[in-house]
């Protein structure tokens, strides 16, 4: 692969600067593709943007930029798309387009109220630029290992960039953009955490189809990216997780704030052809459980609901003063052998289960020699 360092400067950039929302943002007079397909969208907050166009100011450097080349256009100028700077870039063209202001001196300045002197200081500001020219697996492989500044890449938008291709593209318009469709099914209803522009949500999505599909492992998004990256549209990861919402809204019709913490596509693949689930009786279960103080970890009732395994909702325990106040009452004796045992070897059992009713109090408790503990939970 051939690299070559430039000086570009940012009235070159700038030159008919044109951002279409989701369908590219573009620069050097059409013949820099800015944001690539395989790119995030632009996540620079005012401070961060502020910064970029200080340091432009000043004087001092920003940090190194990266193009690839991807050919000619048609009066034979070299093309190129952004690997890594796309929010700087975008940043400054912003700026020089007048579409956000910042702090000059102590007063508010947009580009076009700066004096003439420091309009032309911003514009004849050189960027570093490294040109890449290589294969596109080169390219990819390059944009992996290279040192991103700013805002650091989330694995699922180096997936992205691996994959790039139709799949990923129609994958990006239900999932990656500001108010997509993702947005009002998942976070919109409180049932994804995270970020659209992030990739959180798509990177969810795919985990949890991928999972259906039998992908296991630490690769499974990237064998399930792979094995669909020459798809032509992601319609069918889109109706899979709408079954997955629809399946939620169904079977826990009240909304709580825990639900964004559930991996709600692993439920569904295992009990959604499930015909036993009651909707308004597991509502009622869940509400009685959130509401529990023994339940310390609330995100886990909607799992437990399902499956019956009390390990999901980390009941509370008996605390070490707890548990040494029993060992002396009971004299060092397991409560059901008589044998006796260092308090090390003995655990604070509820005399009382959970299930029963019986609470983590001090009159509920006793100690067990961990034989006599495994034997009473295994019955």
């Amino acid at each position: 692969m051939k690299i070559e360092e430039r000086r570009i400067s940012i009235h070159e950039v700038a030159d008919d600067y044109f951002d279409d929302g989701e369908h590219g943002v573009t620069g050097l007079n059409g013949r820099l593709n800015i944001r690539p397909e395989y790119q995030r969208e632009f996540v620079y907050d005012a401070k961060q943007q502020e910064a970029v166009i200080n340091t432009v100011m000043r004087g001092l450097p920003l940090n190194v930029m990266y193009w690839c080349k991807t050919g000619e256009n048609e009066d034979g100028e070299e093309t190129y798309e952004v690997l890594d700077g796309q929010q700087r870039t975008i940043s400054v063209c912003k700026y020089v387009d007048s579409q956000f202001s910042v702090n000059v001196d102590g007063h508010t300045q947009y580009f076009h109220t700066l004096p003439k002197d420091k309009q032309e200081k911003i514009l004849d500001y050189k960027l570093l630029v490294y040109v890449c020219d290589g294969t596109d697996s080169e390219k990819l492989d390059w944009f992996k290992t290279i040192n991103i500044a700013g805002e650091r890449l989330y694995d699922q938008e180096l997936r992205n960039a691996v994959y790039s291709g139709p799949w990923v593209t129609s994958a990006k318009k239900y999932f990656s953009k500001s108010d997509c469709p993702a947005d009002g099914l998942g976070s919109g209803k409180g049932y994804l955490s995270g970020s659209s522009i992030r990739q959180d949500y798509l990177e969810t999505a795919i985990s949890w189809m991928a999972n259906r599909d039998g992908f296991n492992g630490q690769n499974a998004i990237d064998d399930y990216m792979a094995k669909h990256q020459n798809d032509a549209n992601a319609q069918q990861l889109w109706s899979y997780f709408r079954s997955v919402i629809d399946w939620v809204d169904a079977t826990f019709p009240t909304w709580h704030r825990e639900m964004k913490q559930v991996q709600w596509g692993l439920l569904y693949n295992k009990h959604g052809q499930r015909n036993d689930l009651d909707g308004a009786e597991l509502d009622k279960e869940a509400a009685r459980l959130l509401g529990d103080d023994e339940v310390t970890k609330k995100s886990g009732v909607f799992e437990y609901l399902l499956t019956g395994n009390e390990r999901l909702l980390s009941l509370r325990s008996f605390t070490d003063k707890e548990k040494a106040v029993k060992y002396a009452e009971q004299d060092g004796r397991c409560a059901i052998c008589g044998k006796e045992f260092p308090i090390e070897k003995m655990q604070g059992d509820h005399i009382v289960p959970w299930s029963e009713g019986g609470k983590t109090t001090l009159d509920n408790c006793q100690m067990l020699c961990t034989t006599c503990n495994i034997k009473k939970s295994n019955h």
